[in-house]
């Protein structure tokens, strides 16, 4: 009998299945939507109950349209965001919400709530700093966790579990409370190459030194792809499977897309070395793996283990770019709200644009890209974004202009974490990029020529979903380790080579986005 897995993508948006043979082809896929709720400015919460529904919906879509039998599924994986949920002792849902609202139990990764608290942990020059690149973000779990404690108090006492999403995923699948040595290790401050992980000086230091009650953390962390076991009698009939599925130790979704895309070399770790993942949608995630420890400024990690067992992961990012082409289409008079044909429509007028004023286009307006923060490589939440050279044109056409530069800011912010990379040993010369931003043809250019790399982008894009089919695999014994797993399932890809008669062009825009990073420091300095 043919074996299939089963690949979850829990997103801020929605939840992913797909259906997946040994050789990573995707045989069914489906998508539901997730809710998301903002109680206040900076505060987003999700519905734990909700999400698992939108899980087992996806997953019987996608065996649906495979049309292969539930018991061909011989494991499951799971990946999502970085969100932190909150259970009681019984199991019951815990409110995380400024409205008490029992419901929303759930802190999505993108809400900065804690900034504070993050400001507090930064302050502690404990050694843990030293693996975030020296400053702690609001999008990591202690900073979230002790503004729950001080501003929620009977929440915090109520709470029996708290889990990263991907953890109380595999949690709610297989009844096991292990935690992924990727979730633990990338947000919650296990250092995973120490005995022991956990700094328990480090959350005595910031409040939190009963953490591990509330939480139910355990003192060791699960490798990506360890068998926590079968799926429950109630989760197999919740989503359409069998008791004969394994689970498999998750990931963060980000993590799961650089398995799709790097995973594959780990049989060649001086190549790896020239490669990049750019986990590219709402916001942005890059990563880099390599066989021995690179600590890069302004970056998270390196992280041991994280995603390939007996590899180091480095970890940065932009906060916002696909939100920010977002918020600059809602900001102008001309923009109206930014669906995908509006999205489009701005599209292709650029190009029209350009046929005519080439890449001089709005050759004056120049963006600085930190609208939600600077996460790397400047590591400062409190970043803010910047627009020089407006003028009082409001039309379609200035919004198109607007959006052109913004997208190009995002390129050269992706620029500016893979100098600062190359700086710390790596010698990058090729991303390697998924998501929703292979859709965005102004991007994956502006990737390729103000970036200045090759780009690789998977034919079907789908490597977050094949990551975690790879670790799906590997729990289920169809590979015998991780790395052979990501080897054996990797997509077939398209490369884009930089233009070189584009090089001067973003260069000269290169070094204004550094001197505008630099004035912006000036005037924040000012008394």
């Amino acid at each position: 009998m043919e074996r299939y897995v089963c690949a979850v993508d829990v997103g801020t948006g929605s939840a992913r299945a797909g259906i997946i043979d040994r050789a990573g082809t995707m045989l069914g896929r489906a998508e539901h939507p997730i809710l998301m709720h903002r109680s206040r400015a900076d505060h987003a919460e999700h519905d734990s109950q909700d999400i698992w529904a939108a899980v087992c919906h996806a997953v019987h879509g996608a065996l649906a349209k495979a049309g292969v039998a539930p018991e061909t599924i011989a494991g499951i994986g799971f990946d999502a965001t970085c969100s932190i949920v909150v259970r009681g002792v019984d199991g019951g849902q815990v409110s995380v919400s400024a409205t008490g609202e029992k419901r929303w139990d759930t802190i999505v990764w993108l809400d900065h709530r804690a900034l504070a608290e993050a400001d507090e942990c930064t302050a502690s020059g404990h050694r843990v700093l030293d693996y975030l690149g020296g400053v702690m973000s609001p999008e990591m779990a202690t900073p979230k966790l002790m503004w729950l404690k001080r501003h929620l108090p009977e929440s915090w006492n109520k709470a029996g579990f708290i889990f990263d999403l991907t953890d109380y995923l595999t949690c709610r699948a297989s009844g096991s409370p292990a935690r992924s040595q990727n979730t633990l290790t990338a947000k919650w401050t296990y250092l995973a190459h120490e005995t022991p992980g956990w700094q328990r000086d480090f959350f005595a230091r910031v409040g939190l030194k009963d953490i591990f009650e509330r939480a139910s953390l355990p003192e060791l962390a699960e490798p990506v792809g360890s068998d926590l076991g079968p799926l429950t009698p109630q989760a197999a009939a919740e989503l359409g499977l069998t008791e004969g599925c394994r689970v498999a130790s998750g990931v963060i979704d980000a993590y799961a897309g650089a398995l799709g895309v790097l995973g594959g070399f780990a049989g060649e770790p001086a190549d790896l070395n020239r490669h990049l993942a750019l986990i590219a949608g709402t916001s942005s995630c890059v990563m880099a793996m390599a066989p021995e420890e690179r600590p890069f400024a302004g970056g998270w990690g390196p992280y041991f283990g994280a995603a390939l067992p007996g590899f180091w992961i480095a970890e940065g990012g932009q906060s916002a770019t696909g939100a920010l082409l977002d918020h600059v289409i809602r900001l102008h008079g001309a923009g109206g709200e930014p669906t995908a044909e509006r999205h489009r429509a701005i599209g292709e007028r650029i190009m029209a644009l350009r046929a005519e004023e080439g890449l001089e286009l709005a050759g004056r307006l120049h963006v600085l890209p930190d609208f939600h923060g600077n996460r790397s490589p400047l590591a400062d939440p409190h970043a803010t974004g910047v627009i020089s050279g407006l003028t009082l044109d409001a039309s379609f056409d200035s919004l198109c202009r607007l959006y052109w530069r913004t997208a190009v800011s995002i390129a050269l912010g992706v620029r500016h974490i893979l100098e600062t990379l190359n700086a710390g040993g790596f010698v990058i010369d090729t991303l390697h990029v998924t998501g929703g931003h292979t859709k965005n043809p102004l991007l994956m250019e502006l990737y390729a020529d103000a970036v200045g790399c090759t780009v690789v982008e998977p034919l079907a894009d789908e490597a977050v979903l094949t990551g975690t089919a790879a670790v799906a695999a590997t729990a289920a014994g169809l590979y015998p380790n991780l790395a052979s797993a990501c080897a054996a399932m990797r997509q077939p890809v398209r490369e884009r080579r930089p233009d070189t008669a584009a090089k001067a062009r973003f260069d000269r825009d290169y070094r204004i986005f550094l001197e505008m990073h630099r004035q912006r420091q000036v005037l924040d300095e000012m008394e």
